[in-house]
C-alpha cells in the first residue's frame, strides 16, 4: 500500500457495533498525529442482522479504498455483556478484521479498558473523559467533535495504537497483538519472540 509522500503511515480506528459503528482514520507525520475523519455508520433501521454485517463489511472496505489506511486499530469485545450481544459483537468486530484482511492490511486489537487507561489514566473512564481526551490530543474544537462518542471511541483507539507503536519494545507489556504478520515489529510473531526473550518483564 502507497503511503502519500512525507506522510509515514494511516491508522484506521474502529469502534465496532451492530447498531452504530465509530470509525476514525489518523494520518501521521512527523511521529504526529492529526485526525483524517471521523463518523459513525448508523444501523439501527436494519432490521436484519445478517444485513447490519454486511453494511458494515462495505463501509469500512470503502473507507480502506478512499482513505488507504496502513494499519486497522480495532476494539476488542469486552467481557461483561450477555451472550447474545457478546456474539453480535463478536461478528461485527469479525467482518469489519475481514475488509482489512481483504486488503492485506494489519490489524491489532485493544481491549476497552486498555483505551481507557491509555487515552485517561483509568480503566473506568467514562465515554465522555475519552472524548474530551481525544479533543485535547489531537487539537479539536466542538465543530470537529461528532456527536456519537462511537466516533470519538474510534479515534481514541486509533490513537491508543499510535502512542502504543511507537513506544520501544522493551516497554510493551501486553499491546496490542497484530493478527497479520507485518515487518515493522509490531506484530504478533514478534511479540512471541520478546515474550519468549523476556519472561521475567511480562506482567499478566
Amino acid at each position: 500500500m502507497t503511503t502519500a509522500a512525507g506522510v509515514e503511515k494511516i491508522i484506521l480506528g474502529i469502534d465496532p457495533g451492530t447498531n452504530v459503528m465509530g470509525y476514525g482514520l489518523l494520518r501521521v507525520n512527523n511521529r504526529k498525529p492529526e485526525l483524517m475523519v471521523m463518523g459513525v455508520l448508523q444501523l439501527k433501521k436494519l432490521e436484519s442482522h445478517y444485513v447490519r454485517l454486511k453494511r458494515i463489511y462495505e463501509r469500512v472496505l470503502g473507507l480502506i479504498e478512499q482513505y488507504h489506511p496502513d494499519e486497522l486499530a480495532i476494539e476488542s469485545p469486552f467481557v461483561g455483556i450477555n451472550p447474545n450481544s457478546m456474539i453480535k459483537l463478536c461478528r461485527a468486530q469479525g467482518v469489519a478484521m475481514a475488509a482489512a484482511v481483504e486488503r492485506d492490511i494489519p490489524i491489532f486489537e485493544y481491549s476497552p479498558a486498555k483505551v481507557k487507561i491509555q487515552m485517561v489514566g483509568n480503566g473506568a473512564a467514562s465515554k465522555e473523559q475519552v472524548a474530551a481526551m481525544v479533543k485535547n490530543a489531537l487539537h479539536l474544537t466542538d465543530e470537529d467533535m461528532d456527536a456519537k462518542f462511537d466516533a470519538s471511541d474510534a479515534v481514541a483507539i486509533a490513537l491508543t495504537h499510535f502512542y502504543i507503536s511507537n513506544k520501544p519494545q522493551s516497554m510493551l507489556s501486553g499491546g496490542a497483538k497484530s493478527k497479520i504478520p507485518t515487518h515493522s515489529g509490531g506484530g504478533s510473531a514478534s511479540w512471541s519472540a520478546f515474550v519468549a526473550q523476556n519472561a521475567d518483564r511480562v506482567h499478566k
